[in-house]
């Protein structure tokens, strides 16, 4: 297996810095973030982030993300983008940008829930994810989905069935071991084997669920909140082993967004513990 970072979750470096440091520490591959996101006083993962690339204009930066990612020595795990599948346009931009870059992959988003009926969402999806497919091979690289909570896609199970009869090189699904802790979960051997060809990409998070006060009826209201990767309530070393069971052998692209230890001890040791459960 090959570790890489998803930028999204180093945000107080700039991608220079970003991609220096993770080479240090000796990480094989980096995830670039690209996104439009709103400015904040404080670098967040979410706004304000200084290792994202903007969407806006992305085209013109293409020529500066190869430069400071080939300096660097480092390899792209893929392209975290945010585009809707449903953006055909927004598609069909990262799908050339990816190409471009020689990155191979590319994340596009499923839609939430609670948007259309679950059955309307699935239909137009499963065109969507039809057509992006026929585009992704025009261009020689592989759309990704991620299972994530609050969509569509959010277990392995219902991934594939979005992408069951596709073109398994062209349209593929990214495993997220955090965010089925908050919603999704299957066990995870058993999903690794349902997905087969599908499984093409793995994203190590980890999440812990906290009481956060009283519900109405007198019961506990619980919340999931982000946990270090060693402390978190999914088993990695499980996961890991099952991963292994397969035969996967491809990206793990940690993105940590803990906040117990700062970022550079942080992506430090994530990568000395992943390390350890490769063995």
């Amino acid at each position: 297996m090959r570790f890489s970072v998803f930028t999204a979750s180093t945000p107080q470096w700039t991608p220079q810095e970003a991609a220096a440091e993770l080479a240090a520490q000796g990480w094989d591959g980096i995830e670039w973030r690209v996104t439009d996101q709103d400015d904040a006083p404080v670098p967040g993962f979410w706004t304000g982030n200084r290792a994202t690339w903007p969407l806006r204009g992305l085209e013109a930066n293409l020529p500066e993300i190869a430069r400071i990612t080939r300096e660097a020595g480092l390899d792209y795990s893929g392209i975290g983008g945010y585009v809707p599948s449903s953006d055909r346009a927004g598609v069909e931009r990262m799908l050339a940008a990816t190409a471009t870059l020689g990155a191979g992959r590319v994340r596009v988003t499923m839609p939430r829930l609670g948007t259309a009926p679950y059955p309307e969402l699935f239909a137009a999806t499963r065109d969507d994810l039809t057509w992006v497919a026929e585009r992704a091979a025009a261009h020689g690289v592989t759309a990704l989905i991620e299972l994530h909570h609050g969509t569509i896609a959010a277990a392995a199970s219902a991934a594939l069935r979005l992408v069951d009869g596709l073109d398994p090189g062209r349209v593929a699904v990214i495993h997220d071991v955090g965010n089925l802790v908050i919603e999704g979960h299957e066990d995870h051997l058993a999903a690794f084997e349902l997905l087969g060809p599908y499984l093409a990409h793995v994203h190590v998070k980890n999440v812990a669920w906290r009481p956060v006060g009283t519900r109405p009826d007198g019961s506990t209201a619980w919340a999931p909140d982000w946990a270090p990767l060693r402390s978190g309530q999914a088993d990695l070393g499980a996961y890991f082993t099952a991963l292994r069971a397969v035969g996967y052998d491809n990206w793990v692209t940690v993105e940590d967004f803990s906040t117990a230890l700062p970022l550079l001890e942080r992506t430090r040791d994530n990568l000395a513990y992943l390390r350890t459960l490769v063995g």
